[in-house]
């Protein structure tokens, strides 16, 4: 870990508004992992966002932005980020999103098959074009236009946008976890 938790204690007057804000909507959308230390100072991507509290508050409003207006199941969603997490082998995003997606009932083979980087051969019509426009865009290059129409004619355009607008926060996300080294805790 390249960037120390901070104790509540130690929090700048900068930082205090943003940590209770990220606790507020952690305990409310982001509690199937650990997400705290025992003395309250957060762990995963919220720590670096606490150190530069001006960076760290915008990329928070989007992440809260992009949960309160999901339209896209959230069995989808996990899909999305957990393509994203393998790609960028960010340990702590894996680690959280599969403890959600099991709470949620995704089977054990399943998930060992995202987090290799491949695709299911038991995915419903709507997650295997989800996990295709996931696959392609954390690749790079332009979204193929054959892959943009099927995603539109299974989401709409609100529902591919948010498909689009996911894999970019959470290649964001990945990148902060991996940029600073983030740990996975123990399972519990």
């Amino acid at each position: 870990m390249r960037l120390p938790l901070i104790a509540p204690q130690d929090l700048t007057e900068e930082q205090k508004p943003l940590y209770e804000n990220m606790r507020k909507g952690i305990a409310s959308n982001f509690n199937a992992f650990k997400v705290e230390r025992e003395d309250g100072a957060l762990m995963g991507p919220w720590n670096p966002w606490l150190h530069e509290p001006g960076i760290g508050k915008a990329i928070w409003d989007l992440t809260l932005a992009m949960t309160a207006n999901a339209s896209l199941e959230d069995r989808v969603r996990q899909i999305v980020i957990l393509v994203v997490g393998a790609r960028f082998n960010a340990a702590y995003e894996m680690y959280a999103h599969i403890a959600v997606a099991e709470r949620e009932g995704m089977s054990a083979e399943r998930l060992a098959t995202l987090v290799a980087n491949l695709k299911p051969i038991d995915f419903a019509a709507d997650e295997s074009v989800a996990f295709d426009v996931s696959y392609a865009l954390v690749r790079g290059g332009t979204l193929p236009e054959p892959l943009y129409r099927l995603s539109l004619a299974t989401f709409g355009q609100h529902g591919t946008n948010e498909l689009i607008y996911l894999v970019g926060l959470y290649s964001m996300v990945s990148t902060t976890l991996n940029g600073f080294n983030v740990p996975v805790p123990e399972r519990e």
